[in-house]
């Protein structure tokens, strides 16, 4: 039996609930619809396009062109090998029977299949498809269930939990009601509109007419047109105030999910708080308030601000007047903590990182800052010779100083700006307190790098040392799971390197975190540790180069099998091998190459062939060309010209191609055979200047 042509329809799916934070709203959404499309694929639903939309009081998604039924699955299915599934009379055995039971069919209806691995028993296995209307509701329950919160919540007697309680359901397919329950709502056609101006219940029939009742129910249901909307109102008050709002993507994210219907506020502060360091006005208004900054023309931070309400207000006076006033109290603080902790020299705030934890297993703050110290002074040593010693142990023993100041108590993104503002008071060397703020860049990946020289170095001694102290003490990131943050830690310690173009050597590095600890570790698996920790760094330096230059994973893995310890060379070596492995007539090459790293394979093939043992003409050619392009090729590879020195070795692939026709590196004369593999040993360790060819994919 066939299944019937299908046709398509619309599904709209909508939870209502209390206001979600506007965090959780973001990753929900963009987690929706990958669920949705991977759920629908998988009950073998085709559909044209899945569009999620969301407000503070809402998810949704709108399924176009979902067809009405699913098509019949024909399949077959592997099961025994025949020896299990017969016994020795061709009697079928238990195996095949529950294999039969299994799959619905009769055990007489099994055929058996030759494969390269010999004859297995296979069931053909018909399923009718369902109809849609069928299948929807326990889909969109699960669904629902699967939507990922950083928390969620359980509300009266209900077991299962949301983000926030959810108080109507919408799920439609065709203007047809999908019947499905969750925390004893029930679905329905029923929305609601915007909570303070148009509280009513609304009907709708269709995906369109929901988003337009709610529309004029003052309900934006498309984040992104909330955005556009927030940035003319930002537009606007900038140009009715004289004062251009300062940019900030981050927050203007955030505001459009914390408002349905989006109406800019202008407001002003008194100018004696300008006083305050800008960096702590902006925090103030920001992190506390969500208020966008405004600065004049010349740049500097204006004594306004502008914030986006959710509602329309019959006296926006008032308004503008409660949040002046919240801010004067913020600002008010803010001032006090400053006057406060300027009485305090940060030497004296770094006195008391003793008693701080940094962490349970691994002591205190100030335990981290002198270990932050000892490897910070190596890393000098080896890609910034020219800073000053003094320079490298001060910024690193000021440089969590702030950590204990009221102003970054109340301000925790402030640290490190506080500390730079603490230092200049005090009169600390420009280079010092710029390094203290430096030394937490970047903050995220792509972000700005340190400017200076000492805040890179400070940057790289602190988060290494996170991460030997984490390896060592078994917190490792497993799957999303990351705390302390390592991969963000590994990212930035190379992001670093690879900016500023420092040939650090990164077993070095670590080698000199695992020293500072000293006993601070444990014993067991602390050989082991270094090359966890290198590991680690060489998977996101991957990631790093792959994204950077948009080069194959294959290419990426051959320079850093070749050798990972240098990022700056890894990530030139990539760029040379992949513009090579681009051109027509490469993979003849590259063959070529793979073929002498292969040979190797599970063979020693340690020191220099010695020539007066060849015994095939192609032997002697192969090293006469070698000698020929070894200084060459390896100098080009010095002076990191590789897409010369990969030019060189070109040159011998007649060599090598002549060589391997010639040629039988497994003689049986066992001196034969250790001398051929000594030679292509020595060959390969001059293409391993570059990269490892196996790893190559052709």
């Amino acid at each position: 039996m066939t299944t019937p042509v299908s046709s398509t329809h619309e599904l709209l799916f909508e939870i209502g609930a209390e206001e979600i934070p506007a965090g959780f709203l973001a990753r929900a959404l963009a987690e929706l619809k990958p669920l949705c499309e991977q759920r629908l694929s998988a009950a073998r639903l085709a559909f044209t396009r899945v569009t999620t939309l969301g407000t503070p009081r809402r998810l949704a998604l709108i399924v176009e062109g979902l067809v009405d039924r699913q098509p019949d699955l024909e399949e077959v299915v592997s099961g025994p090998p025949k020896k299990a599934a017969y016994d020795a009379t061709g009697k079928p055995t238990k195996a095949a029977e529950a294999f039969a039971a299994k799959h619905g069919v009769a055990v007489s209806a099994l055929e058996l299949q030759t494969t390269d691995k010999g004859e297995y028993l296979s069931a053909r296995r018909h399923e009718r498809g369902l109809p849609t209307l069928e299948l929807l509701p326990a889909l969109l329950s699960g669904l629902l269930r699967a939507i990922p919160w950083k928390k969620s919540m359980r509300w009266a007697a209900y077991e299962e939990s949301f983000a926030r309680p959810v108080h109507w359901l919408i799920a439609l397919y065709g203007g047809e009601r999908v019947a499905l329950e969750f925390c004893g709502v029930k679905s329905g056609n029923r929305t609601r509109g915007h909570r303070f101006m148009a509280p009513a219940e609304l009907e709708v029939a269709s995906a369109r007419e929901w988003q337009d009742k709610l529309e004029q129910a003052f309900v934006i249901v498309d984040p992104a047109k909330r955005r556009v909307l927030i940035e003319a109102e930002l537009l606007r008050l900038a140009t009715e105030s004289g004062a251009r709002v300062r940019p900030d993507a981050a927050l203007l994210d955030e505001v459009a999910n914390l408002v349905e219907w989006p109406v800019g506020i202008c407001g002003s502060f008194d100018q004696e708080f300008l006083a305050i360091p800008p960096e702590v006005i902006v925090s103030a208004m920001r992190a506390h308030q969500r208020y966008f900054a405004m600065e004049d023309g010349a740049g500097k931070l204006a004594a306004r601000f502008c914030t986006i309400a959710g509602t329309v207000t019959r006296d926006a006076g008032r308004v503008r007047a409660g949040n002046e006033r919240v801010l004067r109290a913020r600002l008010s603080d803010a001032r006090f903590f400053f006057e406060e902790d300027r009485r305090i020299r940060l030497e004296e705030r770094a006195a008391k990182l003793d008693g701080v934890v940094f962490q349970a297993k691994l002591g205190s703050i100030g335990a981290k800052v002198k270990r932050i110290g000892e490897v910070a002074a190596w890393v000098a040593t080896q890609v910034a010779p020219q800073l000053s010693a003094a320079d490298v142990a001060r910024a690193a023993h000021l440089c969590k100083a702030d950590l204990v100041s009221h102003m970054v108590g109340e301000f925790p993104d402030l640290q490190g700006v506080m500390g730079r503002a603490y230092a200049q008071l005090q009169g600390e060397s420009p280079v010092v307190a710029d390094a203290i703020l430096e030394h937490y860049l970047p903050r995220g990946a792509g972000a700005e790098l340190p400017a200076g020289d000492l805040g890179a170095v400070i940057g790289i001694a602190d988060r290494i040392d996170t991460m030997v102290g984490c390896f060592g003490v078994g917190l490792v990131p497993s799957g999303s799971a990351d705390p302390y943050g390592l991969r963000r830690a590994a990212i930035a310690i190379l992001g670093i390197v690879l900016g500023r173009k420092w040939r650090l050597p990164l077993p070095g590095l670590i080698d000199a975190a695992v020293t500072a600890y000293g006993g601070g570790l444990p014993a067991a698996g602390k050989a082991a540790l270094p090359g966890q920790v290198m590991d680690f760094l060489k998977t996101r330096l991957r990631g790093l180069v792959i994204e950077a230059h948009q080069l194959p994973g294959d290419v990426v893995d051959a320079v850093l099998e070749a050798r990972s310890d240098d990022a700056v060379s890894a990530e030139a070596r990539a760029r040379a091998l992949g513009r090579m492995r681009a051109r027509a007539d490469f993979e003849p090459l590259g063959v070529a190459f793979k073929r002498v790293a292969n040979i190797l394979k599970g063979q020693s093939a340690g020191g220099a062939p010695d020539p007066a043992r060849f015994t095939v003409p192609a032997e002697q050619a192969l090293w006469t060309a070698f000698g020929e392009v070894q200084a060459r090729a390896k100098g080009k590879a010095d002076g990191f010209d590789f897409e010369g020195a990969l030019a060189e070795l070109a040159t011998l692939k007649p060599a090598v191609d002549k060589f391997f026709d010639d040629v039988m590196v497994m003689d049986k004369d066992e001196a034969l055979k250790k001398n051929r593999l000594a030679l292509m040993g020595t060959v390969n360790a001059l293409f391993l200047e570059v990269a490892d060819f196996r790893q190559l994919q052709f």
